[in-house]
C-alpha cells in the first residue's frame, strides 16, 4: 500500500515537473521556433516515461526477489517441522511405525477379504441355483421313470391279456383237433 501512495506521489511531482518545463520552455522558446519547443518537450517527457518505466521495473524485480526468498524460507521451514513432527511420533511409541505399517497391511487384507466374500456369496447363489435345478431334474427323472414303469407294467398287463387270449385260442384249437 505504501509503495503504491510513493508511486502516486512521484507521477504528480514528475508531472508538475513537465508542466513548469512547459512553462519554462515557452518562455524561453520565444527567440527559437515553436516546433525545437515541442520537440525538446516530448523528449523530456519521453526520457522522464522511460526513467518511471524502469524504476517500476526494477521495483517489480525487488518485489518478487523478496517473495521468492520468502517463499523458499517457509518451504524449509514446512520440510523442518514435518522431519520433527516424524521424530517427536516415533518418540512417542517405537511401535508406531511398525503398528502403521501393520494396519495399513490389515486393510488390504480387510479389502481383499471383501472382495473374496462377495465372490464366495456369488459362487454360493450359483451354486444353490445350480443344485435347485439338480433336484428339479431328479424329481422329472423320478417322474418320467414312475410313469415309464406305469407303461410297462400296462403293456406287460396288456400283453399278458394277448397271450391269455392266444392261449384260450390255442387250447381251443388244440381241443378242436
Amino acid at each position: 500500500m505504501a509503495c503504491l501512495s510513493t508511486t502516486l506521489d512521484q507521477q504528480q511531482q514528475s508531472s508538475k515537473k513537465m508542466i513548469r518545463m512547459k512553462s519554462a520552455g515557452l518562455s524561453t522558446c520565444h527567440a527559437s521556433p515553436l516546433i525545437d519547443c515541442d520537440d525538446e518537450l516530448s523528449k523530456s517527457a519521453l526520457f522522464a516515461f522511460r526513467a518511471k518505466e524502469e524504476e517500476i521495473t526494477k521495483k517489480k524485480m525487488e518485489v518478487k526477489e523478496r517473495v521468492q526468498a520468502q517463499l523458499s524460507r517457509v518451504e524449509q521451514e514446512t520440510k523442518k517441522l514435518a522431519e520433527i513432527r516424524n521424530g517427536l511420533e516415533a518418540l512417542e511409541d517405537p511401535r508406531w511405525k511398525e503398528g502403521t505399517i501393520v494396519r495399513k497391511k490389515v486393510d488390504l487384507v480387510n479389502k481383499e477379504l471383501k472382495s473374496l466374500g462377495q465372490n464366495c456369496q456369488k459362487k454360493e447363489k450359483e451354486y444353490r441355483e445350480a443344485v435347485d435345478a439338480f433336484n428339479e431334474k431328479n424329481k422329472e427323472k423320478a417322474q418320467l421313470i414312475g410313469r415309464l414303469m406305469e407303461l410297462v407294467n400296462e403293456s406287460e398287463m396288456a400283453r399278458m391279456k394277448k397271450i391269455e387270449e392266444l392261449n384260450e385260442k390255442f387250447e381251443l384249437f388244440v381241443k378242436k383237433q
